[in-house]
């Protein structure tokens, strides 16, 4: 397998387990992963936030940890990276207002390189435009803005447990999809798995 470089955006408040675990998996795994926020120098922090599922109508919210921006967000030229991250979260819903941000997406998503996004990222796909004629998931509130996009809901079981997969663009509704969604994108990136 050869190594990828891949792009994670990330922003304060990004869903905690949507940020470290794939980017301990894809480093695990040989990946070179650089993470970057709007705004951020190498060497700043984001707070997390974890979402938890309790039985309540949605999710609810607890104070995460501190995850390392390993990038200048200025300084990045999508052209060099292999693959693209998106963790959800509440980072998304802000960092999507970056005009830049948006501009890295429609790179990724115009040459066809790796795409996984997953709960709340897919609001930045949907604020790149990006989404007309694919088929996603995502968390469940995120459906109208997908469909008002132009893309194919594709629905999601009780657990959360599953992925989808549409060519380049790999998505998941949350952080209990993470076994599928980061065997789908490992998959979709070359990379070699054991079963």
């Amino acid at each position: 397998m050869a190594a990828k470089k891949i792009l994670m955006l990330v922003g304060d408040f990004v869903e905690d387990y949507e940020a470290m675990v794939p980017f301990q998996i894809l480093v695990m795994v040989g990946h070179e992963v650089h993470t970057v926020c709007p705004g951020k120098q190498a060497g700043d922090t984001v707070k997390t936030a974890i979402h938890d599922f309790e039985g309540d109508q949605t999710y609810t919210e607890k104070p995460g940890h501190r995850f390392a921006v390993t990038t200048t967000f200025d300084e990045v030229d999508p052209a060099r990276y292999d693959a693209l991250v998106i963790p959800g979260g509440r980072a998304p819903e802000y960092i999507r207002l970056n005009q830049r941000v948006l501009d890295i997406v429609r790179h990724f998503a115009a040459e066809a390189k790796p795409i996984a996004s997953v709960c709340h990222g897919q609001q930045i796909l949907v604020a790149a435009g990006v989404l007309e004629g694919r088929h996603c998931t995502a968390y469940p509130a995120v459906k109208p803005d997908i469909v008002r996009a132009g893309g194919t809901w594709v629905e999601v079981n009780e657990t959360f447990s599953n992925a989808h997969v549409d060519g380049n663009l790999v998505t998941g509704p949350a952080w209990p999809a993470h076994p599928e969604w980061m065997r789908a994108f490992l998959k979709v990136l070359g990379s070699t798995i054991e079963p």
